[in-house]
């Protein structure tokens, strides 16, 4: 091995992913090439590298580094380099070079060990200084465990979330035991731990490895919608995994159920949450469908008559049976298809509630969809985070809902809408949030696609014949002038659609390849459709895909239409991160959860907390100095996200259509070409069609478009709700 010390004067590449990195490095004799893992490489700094010559038959020699060490930057042309590289949050280079100005060659030791100094400089305040000096030496502290960690294959990304949960213990519990990663951080699985303990020697039969290769192979089974696995599934599945004997996997999980960690209830194995959440939804619900109310003291059928006088509209007897229902039960379910009547019918519950002095409430599960409940309704809806108040334990480490059996929602009647979207978890906190005597109306489409997380709820509480439910399915006049809505009954019906009658607003444009089916939407959405239809291309036009990954797929779909939509310009800031390139008007997606990330309105007169998976938004501003990328969300809420949060955000020109559940758009255009299957299926074109207000074009092969509407398999979910509640009505199992 030969060590060879110089200063980094260019980085030619760099993978974010797994820190491999292109870089020239000058040294006292020459300039060279050095290539490996050097995930924290900043231009100007000084390092010694380790390592080999090699010959690339392109490029010619190069030092194959296999370990690095960083010494600070001692030249002045240095520090500014590294100062500028964007490192250091605060520090861009018309500052860094305002810094050594100042201060020279004493410029590290100054932000390292006196950084209020830093105040001297112009447009450096207090907070600044001290910002500065707090990113220096967190990068520092970071950059030490990242160059530990690298070689276990572990990118600086998971490397930040190892050091936030563990801080100085980071490497000794890694190299201890690496599978409480798998537990303890997010975006680390057994996987990644498995191939970190083998690289350390520790044994396959390992009891950490055998107990988290179960609980992942259940993890993994809840992303896939069910809520337990029967024992000997788990235990094949366990065993592909692990490639051991079943006898340590079935004595491991009792071990497991020993320690509470999952729950064996006849031969079915639950993670405890899941467990806990599937039995108390149908206790819940048992006790408010059970209770006893008074009389309301109302003939809802002179309230009924009133309503459609004053709206001048005329109720279907199911509309009427529907409202009568809801009013009459504590728990009680509408659903039915677009063009049904869902939304009248809501709408003269709400009126004949509110004219008793009732309180009701409105809620969704994103916030898209609770935007459109509140402008359907005119009353405001909130996302059932918002409404159940969710916030950080007293470690901050937890995220809890505030509203509970201790303190449930000050409500006479919850209205909740999309319900098909809500999974077990989030309907047992919502429950656990309602007070008994408050009625309970779960609105949805049972046809639509299932929840993404675990469970079948919706279809199951209905299946399970024991809450009324009423299901609208009479198309109104006015709806049966719409094509997509005709055409969306005729998907659930498993029937032929009508296609391309003019001046309709459902089309086919026939195309068999890959690319021709390509070249056609980006040519729909860039003039064809703009043109005729004089609307923004950018925020009417949503192209839905069943897939994340080919030609046709939302990777590569929105890559192109990027290029289309928003373009490359001088006069926008763009960023790179993970191979995707970041640009000021980017139609982007926040594809996760984040109940405590902060926004405020454009003109500051309201600010609150919480963006949530499904939510698009756009780049309106990047500041690469600060490293932060502002997003506006609903034409008014800016949220601001650091380069450490940009795995929250993806572009959404293109998203799947699980991810458009719950939400409308003006203009729909979906690929209809070869896929797996299981994506395409009835229900997942009719949830695709049925989020278009305006048109619908579908491009493709229309021999998988048939194919989709025949394929009605439904792929099943371990559930045990439907059950459940009727095994809690039967038996009387309630307190």
């Amino acid at each position: 091995m030969e060590n060879i010390k110089g200063m980094i004067n260019e980085i030619i590449f760099k993978n974010e992913d797994n820190g491999y990195t292109v870089a020239t490095l000058e040294t006292d004799d020459d300039e060279i090439t050095i290539v490996g893992c050097l995930p924290t490489l900043s231009l100007g700094e000084t390092i010694k590298v380790t390592g080999k010559w090699i010959n690339h038959k392109i490029y010619g020699p190069q030092f194959e580094v296999e370990s690095f060490m960083i010494d600070t930057p001692s030249s002045v042309d240095g520090i500014i380099a590294y100062l500028s590289s964007g490192m250091i949050k605060g520090v861009g280079p018309k500052i860094a070079e305002k810094i050594v100005q100042k201060f020279g060659v004493d410029t590290i030791n100054i932000i390292q060990s006196n950084p209020d100094l830093l105040t001297q400089i112009d447009g450096i305040g207090r907070k600044k200084a001290e910002q500065i000096g707090k990113s220096f030496e967190k990068e520092r502290e970071l950059r030490n465990l990242i160059i530990n960690l690298a070689p276990y294959g572990i990118g600086p990304n998971i490397c930040f979330r190892i050091y936030k949960k563990y801080k100085n213990n980071s490497i000794k519990i890694v190299t201890e035991n690496p599978y409480k990663l798998a537990q303890d951080i997010k975006g680390i699985g057994f996987k990644l731990a498995d191939d970190i303990a083998k690289k350390l020697g520790i044994s396959p039969y390992s009891k950490d490895r055998i107990a988290q290769g179960i609980i992942y192979t259940l993890k993994q089974s809840t992303s896939e919608g069910h809520t337990f696995l029967p024992k000997n599934i788990l235990v094949n599945k366990a065993k592909e995994i692990l490639n051991i004997e079943e006898s340590y996997i079935k004595d491991e999980i009792i071990s497991l159920a020993l320690d509470n960690q999952v729950q064996i209830e006849k031969e079915n194995v639950y993670l405890i949450p899941y467990y806990i959440s599937e039995n108390g939804v149908c206790k819940k619900i048992i006790q408010l469908a059970s209770y006893e109310f008074e009389d309301l003291q109302i003939d809802i059928d002179e309230k009924i008559n009133e309503i459609e006088k004053d709206e001048n509209i005329t109720l279907a007897q199911n509309q009427k049976k529907a409202i009568k229902e809801a009013i009459k039960n504590g728990v009680f379910v509408l659903t039915g298809g677009p063009g049904t009547g869902k939304t009248t019918t809501i709408n003269t519950i709400i009126r004949i509630f509110e004219s008793i002095n009732m309180k009701v409430v409105l809620a969704a599960p994103t916030g898209r969809a609770a935007k459109r409940m509140s402008e359907t309704t005119n009353k405001q809806a909130k996302t059932i985070h918002r409404l159940l108040e969710m916030g950080y334990s007293q470690d901050d480490e937890e995220l809890v809902f505030m509203k509970n059996e201790d303190d449930p929602l000050d409500a006479d009647v919850v209205i909740i809408d999309e319900v098909s979207m809500v999974d077990i978890i989030l309907m047992y906190n919502l429950l656990k949030g309602i007070k008994l005597g408050t009625k309970v109306i779960l609105v949805g489409d049972s046809d639509q696609l299932p929840s993404v997380g675990a469970g079948n709820v919706l279809k199951d509480i209905i299946s399970s014949n024991i809450i009324s439910c009423v299901k609208l399915d009479e198309i109104f006049r006015q709806s049966k002038e719409s094509m997509i809505i005709v055409n969306a009954h005729k998907i659930n019906k498993g029937e032929s659609v009508l296609l391309n009658q003019k001046n309709k607003d459902f089309y086919f444009i026939q195309r068999t390849e890959n690319e021709d089916i390509l070249n056609e939407i980006l040519n729909l959405v860039d003039k064809r459709i703009p043109n005729y239809y004089k609307i923004d291309k950018l925020k009417d036009i949503q192209i839905l895909s069943p897939m994340r990954k080919g030609d046709l797929g939302v990777i590569n779909l929105n890559n192109m239409l990027q290029n289309i939509l928003n373009p490359k310009s001088k006069f926008k800031n763009e960023e790179i991160f993970q191979n995707r390139i970041f640009r000021v008007g980017d139609k982007v997606m926040q594809i996760k959860n984040n109940y405590n990330k902060k926004w405020e309105t454009c003109d500051q007169s309201e600010k609150g907390e919480g963006v949530y998976n499904g939510d698009i938004g756009y780049i309106y501003e990047i500041d690469k100095e600060e490293r932060i990328i502002y997003v506006i969300f609903d034409e008014n809420k800016i949220a601001k996200y650091e380069y450490s949060e940009l795995d929250e955000l993806e572009h959404s020109f293109c998203t799947t259509i699980h991810k458009s559940q719950g939400s409308e758009f003006p203009v729909v255009i979906m690929p209809i070409c070869w896929a797996p299957p299981m994506l395409l299926s009835r229900n997942l074109l009719y949830t695709g069609v049925t989020r278009a207000k305006k048109l619908v074009v579908l491009v493709g092969d229309i021999k998988y478009l048939d194919f989709m509407i025949k394929n009605n398999r439904i792929y099943s979910r371990y559930s045990n709700l439907k059950n459940k509640l009727s095994m809690f009505r039967q038996e009387g199992l309630i307190d």
